[in-house]
């Protein structure tokens, strides 16, 4: 047996060493700290010049505000940064470094070298890490940091580096995600003395939109809808893009989340992201989307990871409910009008990944409309909820909830008019499934149980919104009658339903026992490692018991909701409960296939899915209709050639 080692302090190389392996992961990271530091220097030009995927050189030159020549040795030291001087200035962090890590940290592992001049200086001044020289040399008003053979003094770390190309990529993504975020700055990337990679600095409100263009493709703003939302305190307030339905890849690659200008990959903006697609997207595809969220800095915590990627939320809830209620509302305001809009590209699965292109067939994604005031007035006009779906914009309203399809009179028909409808005039029905329509730009065809679907899910959503304090009281978990919790009626079940369970769902089960109960579920204990489900939403009662369970209590765990809170209507466990129950009513209440409709039952039918939010897609997230133009049924059968 090995004897006791003396305790004893370790060298300040190694120690930074050690710190370099939390800061330094791979070239990528790098890159990352040192556009980080260009930025916050109020660059508006950085250039990145890499060689061997970033393992043999990363240069970054910018043309910041530069560092004094007396600062430079300070500036490799650790911990030393001109971005925080105290307490208060840690906890309120609005530039991207602060740690005073980063330089010392790919200076421990590479041979760095520094080059600065500022505007009152007559040159610059270059500083060897390994050495401590400082020599004058030529340098405009910026900063030029070298760093060459990375993980040169630790090479186990350095066989852990993938290919040149793998390496490379990291390094362009790394940039890409700074680009995103600061549209006024242009960026430049040099691999082997040659360009990869350029985006030039935009100025003025559509800058945003022109940098996410260059770098995310013209295909992202054809498929994507503009974000803008700000909470109701003011604190929060959330802009961007998120793609359509029809766009959703298998990946989840192309989501960008920002803070204050910082990309950051944090569980409570993807979950509210996610849950915002809910009634939109089919299986497990993923949405895109990039959004930036502007909240207090004393707000969020950015000093969680020494990578700075990571943040904590003072109220993540809030946080939560704003990214939601911004992508929510984005896709379900209609966009632009067919007849003046080219058909976006539809993304085509190949294997496990994805490309975007435009499909052979020509069926193109259907793009959003906007609705012509007026148009199209309900039969029962609905009280007013303020949103962005008005009382006379719902569509031919059906008189009895109870049978929201009436075999004898499903819809009623409409006046002719000389106005051309985005969804066209109904031509034929294809063995009770498909309704085809001819509009301005040529075939469009519906699946009418998917359309039918979706308005009669959207129509029971505002009408248990906006009806009699009774009905809402069921879902919001208070009775204003009684002024007390009230709950989704259940089904006991004759033989529980028992499930292996995490230590998580346990304690989640325990803890949130009271809200399980408003939800209409009894999940208890059954032994350390078992849950039992006793009773599930009546509604519910011929679904799978333990998935619901296992659903409902990953999100009460991924939302943290505390037990004494109030479920009003923004609670999205509650509001996922309630869809569910209304997506299954809608579900029995749509026209079902091989029902044969009259011509103006069809037309009723467009009408009505021009009026609805969300109506390119049913409640499972399938698409429910398809445009087909004149020019690719001219090149089904070859005209023109």
């Amino acid at each position: 047996m090995a004897g006791r080692r003396q305790i004893r302090e370790l060298p300040d190389e190694l120690i930074s060493q050690i710190a370099a392996g939390e800061v330094v992961e791979r070239p990528a990271s790098v890159v990352r700290e040192l556009v980080d530091n260009a930025l916050d220097a109020g660059a508006r030009h950085i250039t990145v010049r890499l060689l061997a995927g970033g393992v043999r050189l990363i240069a970054v030159e910018d043309d910041g505000t530069g560092i004094p020549s007396h600062e430079l040795p300070i500036a490799l030291k650790r911990h030393a940064t001109s971005k925080i001087q105290n307490l208060h200035d840690l906890e309120t962090v609005s530039t991207l470094g602060f740690r005073g890590e980063a330089l010392a940290a790919v200076a421990s592992v590479s041979e760095l070298s520094l080059l600065s001049c500022t505007a009152h200086q007559e040159h610059g001044f270059l500083l060897d890490a390994r050495t401590g020289e400082i020599k004058p040399a030529a340098r405009s008003v910026g900063t030029t940091v070298e760093v060459k053979e990375l993980f040169f003094s630790t090479p186990a770390r350095r066989k852990f580096l993938k290919t040149d190309a793998t390496e490379l990529a990291h390094c362009i993504e790394a940039v890409r995600r700074h680009a995103l975020s600061h549209p006024e700055v242009g960026f430049a990337i040099w691999h082997e003395g040659k360009l990869v990679e350029q985006w030039r600095a935009y100025s003025g409100e559509a800058s945003l939109d022109r940098r996410l263009a260059d770098v995310l493709g013209d295909g992202f703003l054809a498929s994507s809808v503009k974000v803008q939302y700000q909470s109701q305190s003011g604190a929060v307030s959330v802009v961007g893009r998120a793609g359509i339905p029809d766009a959703a890849r298998s990946r989840a690659d192309q989501q960008f989340a920002y803070v204050n200008g910082r990309f950051v990959k944090d569980k409570v903006i993807s979950h509210a992201a996610r849950s915002a697609y809910e009634d939109v997207l089919h299986g497990q595809r993923q949405p895109i989307y990039a959004v930036y969220l502007t909240i207090d800095p004393q707000r969020v915590d950015v000093n969680v990871h020494p990578t700075k990627i990571e943040v904590r939320f003072r109220d993540g809830r809030e946080v939560h409910q704003a990214i939601r209620h911004a992508i929510e509302n984005a896709l379900a305001i209609p966009r632009t009008n067919l007849t003046s809009t080219p058909l976006a590209p539809t993304p085509i699965e190949m294997g496990s990944g994805s490309r975007n292109d435009v499909v052979e067939s020509g069926l193109g994604a259907p793009p959003s409309w906007r609705q012509s005031p007026g148009l199209f007035q309900a039969a029962t006009p609905l009280p007013s909820s303020g949103g962005s779906v008005s009382s006379g914009s719902v569509g031919h309203e059906v008189k009895e909830l109870g049978a929201l399809w009436n075999p004898g009179r499903a819809f009623e028909p409409l006046p002719e008019t000389q106005d051309e409808w985005p969804l066209g005039r109904a031509i034929a029905q294809i063995q009770g499934v498909y309704v085809l329509a001819e509009n301005a730009l040529g075939l469009v065809i519906v699946d009418m149980h998917a359309a039918h679907e979706r308005i009669v899910y959207e129509r029971l959503k505002l009408q248990f919104q906006q009806t009699a304090p009774a009905s809402i009281g069921v879902f919001s978990g208070v009775d204003p009658q009684r002024h007390h919790p009230m709950r989704l009626s259940s089904q006991p079940l004759l033989i529980p339903a028992t499930f292996a369970a995490t230590p998580i769902e346990v304690s989640t089960a325990e803890a949130h026992a009271a809200t399980l109960s408003q939800l209409g579920l009894e999940v208890l204990p059954f032994s350390p490692k078992t849950l039992a489900v006793r009773a599930v939403p009546t509604t519910l009662a011929q679904g799978d018991p333990v998935a619901l369970a296992r659903h409902v209590l990953a999100d009460l765990a991924e939302i943290d909701l505390t037990t004494d809170a109030p479920l009003g209507a923004s609670n999205s466990v509650l509001e996922r409960a309630q869809n569910e129950l209304l997506a299954t009513m809608a579900c029995h209440g749509a026209v079902r296939a091989n029902r044969r409709l009259t011509l103006d039952e069809m037309n009723a039918l467009l009408r009505q899915m021009e009026a609805t939010e969300r109506a390119d897609q049913c409640n499972h997230g399938r698409p429910t209709w398809r445009q087909l133009s004149l020019r690719d049924l001219d090149a089904f059968f070859m005209r023109g050639r």
